[in-house]
């Protein structure tokens, strides 16, 4: 087990503070380290898996507008969906990823490994672009690895 995994759990269950997850490029796989540990039900809410424009659009409410002006692999829609499923869940924490795990999908713009990541609360959002030169399994984990990083720098 990965310590972040442990270290968000421990922060977590401190603070009595709770997270929602959407995930697409991740595949369930950010849900999945933070459901790790036992008693993970204390402050984990909800993992949506929105792996389609669609499902993005009908299930986070992302606007089909904003998928089309920026792409579903960028900043902003990661935001929406941090956003939304935080919303959605009346969870403290939101965390939203997406990206292209490759090895196919990527553009000369966007390649395959190209992943964002948000992360927000009531009062404050982080969110980064990262770029990973990896196969699609380390690609996947580096992401919900990073994700989870990226929860415990809103939480401090």
């Amino acid at each position: 087990m990965e310590p972040i995994v442990k270290h968000t759990y421990s922060s977590l269950i401190k603070m009595h503070k709770t997270v929602a997850v959407a995930e697409s490029c991740t595949g369930g796989l950010l849900s999945n380290l933070l459901t790790y540990i036992g008693g993970s039900s204390k402050y984990f809410i909800l993992g949506i898996v929105a792996y389609s424009n669609k499902s993005k659009q009908d299930i986070l409410k992302i606007p089909a507008g904003l998928i089309a002006k920026k792409g579903t692999v960028s900043q902003e829609v990661a935001e929406k969906m941090a956003q939304n499923v935080r919303k959605m869940a009346k969870a403290d924490f939101g965390i939203g990823v997406t990206g292209i795990a490759g090895p196919t999908g990527g553009t000369p713009q966007k390649p395959a490994g190209t992943v964002f990541i948000a992360v927000t609360s009531e009062n404050k959002t982080i969110s980064k672009k990262f770029y990973f030169t990896c196969n699609r399994t380390v690609i996947r984990k580096k992401t919900a690895l990073k994700a989870l990083g990226l929860l415990d720098e809103l939480i401090k």
